[in-house]
C-alpha cells in the first residue's frame, strides 16, 4: 500500500516537473530560436468546444499547441472574467452586459458551443482559473485585457504564471509606458501594429528601442511598404506576428484558404515565406500538422 501511494505521488510530482519544462521550453522558443513557428490558438480550441472554455484551452494543451489567445471582460463587482463580447448575449444562455453583472450572476449562465442555440454545462471561468490550469503548460496572450494591465499583473504574480503571459495592445509606446512603466519591464508586452496604417513605420521605430520579442502586424493589403516594415523588423531581430484568422488580417492569406479551398502553401506558408514566426489560427490542429511536415515545430 505504501509502495502504491509512494509511486501515485512520485508520478504527480514528474508531471509536474515535465509541465514546467515545458513552459519554459515553449518560452525559450519564442524567445531564442528564430526559426520555431509559435502557434496561437484563437480563443482557444473553439471549433470543438466553447470560446475562451476551460475545455478549449485544455483541447490546445493535449494538442500541443503553444499558446492560446484570450479575452478580458471585468464584472460590475470587479471579477475579470473570459469573453470577448461586452455581452454575454452570444455566447451564453443569457443576456445583460457584463459591467452591469456581478460575478455571482455571471457564475449561473452556461456556455454555448460557436453558432448552435444548445448550450453546454461550462460556465464562463475567470483569469485566475485559466492562470492556474495553464500554468507551466502553455503561453497565454491577453488580447481584449490591456485595460486591466494592473489587475492582470497582480493575478499572474498571485499563481505564478507571469513568465507565460503576453499583454499586447495597440497603444502608443508612449502611451503605455505613462500608464504602466512601473511593470512594464517586468512582463511580456508586445505591440499590435496596422502596416498599411500611414503611422506604422513610426510605431515600428519606437517599439524596436524596448526590443519586444514580437509585434503583432495587421496586413490587409500587401504592398512594397508593407515588405520593407516586415524587413525593419526581422533586421532589429524582432520575431513577426500574423494572424490567419481573418483574410482582412492577412491579405487573403487565411485559415480558410488553407483548410477550406486547400491551399496552406498559400496561407501558412505565404507567412512563413515572409518571415513569420508567430501565427494565430482558428485552426490550430490542421497548422501544427503543416509546421511538422515541414519541420518548422521541433521544441528544442
Amino acid at each position: 500500500m505504501k509502495k502504491t501511494f509512494l509511486l501515485v505521488i512520485l508520478t504527480i510530482f514528474s508531471l509536474n516537473i515535465l509541465a514546467e519544462e515545458r513552459s519554459e521550453r515553449l518560452r525559450d522558443n519564442l524567445f531564442n530560436n528564430p526559426k520555431y513557428v509559435t502557434i496561437v490558438a484563437h480563443r482557444g480550441d473553439w471549433r470543438n468546444h466553447p470560446e475562451n472554455s476551460i475545455p478549449a484551452f485544455q483541447s490546445c494543451i493535449d494538442m500541443g499547441i503553444d499558446m492560446i489567445e484570450i479575452d478580458l471582460q471585468r464584472t460590475k463587482d470587479g471579477q475579470l472574467i473570459l469573453m470577448h463580447d461586452r455581452t454575454v448575449d452570444r455566447c451564453t444562455n443569457g443576456k445583460g452586459k457584463i459591467a452591469d453583472m456581478t460575478y455571482e450572476e455571471i457564475q449561473k449562465l452556461l456556455l454555448r458551443p460557436q453558432h448552435s442555440a444548445s448550450v453546454t454545462r461550462n460556465h464562463i471561468p475567470t483569469l485566475e482559473e485559466v492562470l492556474v490550469l495553464c500554468k507551466g503548460k502553455i503561453l497565454i496572450n491577453i488580447d481584449k485585457g490591456y485595460d486591466y494591465f494592473q489587475q492582470v499583473y497582480e493575478l499572474m504574480e498571485k499563481t505564478g504564471t507571469t513568465s507565460q503571459v503576453i499583454i499586447k495592445s495597440s497603444n502608443s509606446l508612449e502611451k503605455v509606458k505613462n500608464e504602466n512603466g512601473t511593470v512594464l519591464d517586468k512582463v511580456i508586452y508586445m505591440p499590435i501594429v496596422n502596416l498599411n496604417d500611414k503611422n506604422a513605420e513610426n510605431s515600428i521605430d519606437d517599439f524596436i528601442t524596448i526590443h519586444p520579442v514580437a509585434i503583432e502586424c495587421c496586413i490587409s493589403k500587401y504592398n512594397d511598404k508593407v515588405e520593407r516594415l516586415l524587413q525593419k523588423i526581422r533586421d532589429a531581430g524582432i520575431k513577426i506576428w500574423i494572424n490567419s484568422i481573418w483574410a482582412s488580417l492577412c491579405d487573403g492569406h487565411d485559415d480558410d484558404r488553407a483548410v477550406e479551398l486547400g491551399e496552406p502553401d498559400e496561407s501558412w506558408g505565404w507567412i512563413l515565406d515572409r518571415g513569420g514566426t508567430v501565427i494565430q489560427t482558428d485552426r490550430p490542429y490542421d497548422l501544427l500538422q503543416y509546421l511538422k511536415n515541414n519541420k518548422r515545430h521541433k521544441l528544442k
